[in-house]
């Protein structure tokens, strides 16, 4: 496992020959703030880095953080989206393929936390599933023209999913997207499973030595996750014991949003081709714990996730 100093000396070394577009969602707070920060550091700013969240003041304090770039064609911005719709989902997919010639890497860290009971969207989601699986799945489909286009210029084409792989459960193909057996467990762990099976199907479907697809676990990390918690006991937990839990914090493996920033960022520049798996330190954890290798439960899991993120048939992977 890489320490932190190797990690940040390898990031370091990071020196593409081309201009990278680095999409990251979920980018305006936590993990993928840190991701952002980690990744605009290691380019010095010459990067086209999007950021999507519902955060636009937080959105312009990151952004302000960036180094200041040399190169006229870098470019930093924000789109604004709550992701947990997928009309949302759409019309932010819709607004990058309009506006990004490419994409190299597309970070995906959106999350809530929350004990509440299936809480449905508008689009009868569950609104935990939507945020942690089903807007992931919609945006890496419908922006994989974007990463092709990356691919095929031989740069790096990696969608990275920061998510909880090693942590799920066999797959419940008889309730998909937990209608009758809901419990915040199950969510958490058919979600994980649903997020290794679908990304197992997309190295299938697109075999390459460059496109790449990482479910990445980013391990204990001060992010802030359970202070905006809407679950009020969650909230209340993190008041009385957040201090301790970060007195403690070396002890017991926490990290801050800055290091597990650098961590994910080694383990997406590090990973390449198909579908690749990673740990809190950035490292290749294989198919440990992997719920979506049979191929009918993982072909069943497509089609449903087909279904509730209303992706169009013609335009089908």
């Amino acid at each position: 496992m890489p320490s932190l100093k190797d990690v940040k000396a390898e990031n370091a070394r990071y020196a593409p020959g081309y201009l990278p577009v680095a999409v990251f969602v979920g980018g305006t707070s936590g993990i993928g703030q840190g991701m952002a920060q980690a990744f605009a550091k290691h380019t010095n700013g010459n990067a086209h880095i999007v950021l999507v969240g519902r955060n636009e003041a937080a959105a312009d304090a990151i952004l302000a953080s960036f180094p200041t770039p040399t190169s006229p064609h870098a470019k930093h911005e924000f789109i604004q989206s709550d992701i947990s719709l997928m009309a949302n989902v759409r019309a932010t997919a819709t607004q990058l393929l309009a506006s990004l010639p490419k994409i190299n890497y597309l970070v995906l860290s959106t999350g809530v936390m929350t004990l509440d009971g299936r809480t449905e969207t508008s689009e009868g989601i569950d609104k935990k599933l939507a945020v942690h699986y089903y807007a992931r799945f919609k945006l890496t489909h419908e922006l994989l023209p974007l990463l092709k286009k990356a691919e095929e210029e031989g740069e790096d084409a990696k969608a990275y999913s920061v998510f909880s792989p090693g942590y799920g459960g066999p797959i419940d193909v008889k309730d998909l997207g937990l209608k009758k057996t809901y419990s915040v467990r199950n969510a958490a762990l058919q979600g994980v499973s649903y997020m290794d099976a679908a990304y197992k199907e997309f190295a299938a479907r697109h075999p390459s030595s460059r496109l790449t697809f990482t479910h990445a676990h980013p391990g204990g990390v001060d992010s802030g996750l359970l202070t905006n918690s809407t679950s009020r006991p969650v909230r209340i937990l993190q008041t009385c014991l957040g201090p301790i839990i970060r007195a403690a914090a070396p002890l017991i493996g926490i990290v801050s949003v800055e290091d597990a920033g650098e961590y994910q960022l080694y383990g997406m520049l590090q990973q390449t081709g198909g579908l690749q798996r990673v740990g809190a330190r950035g490292q290749d954890i294989g198919m440990e714990a992997f719920y979506g290798g049979d191929e009918v439960v993982r072909r069943k899991v497509w089609q449903h996730s087909v279904r509730e993120c209303r992706v169009e048939e013609s335009k089908l992977a």
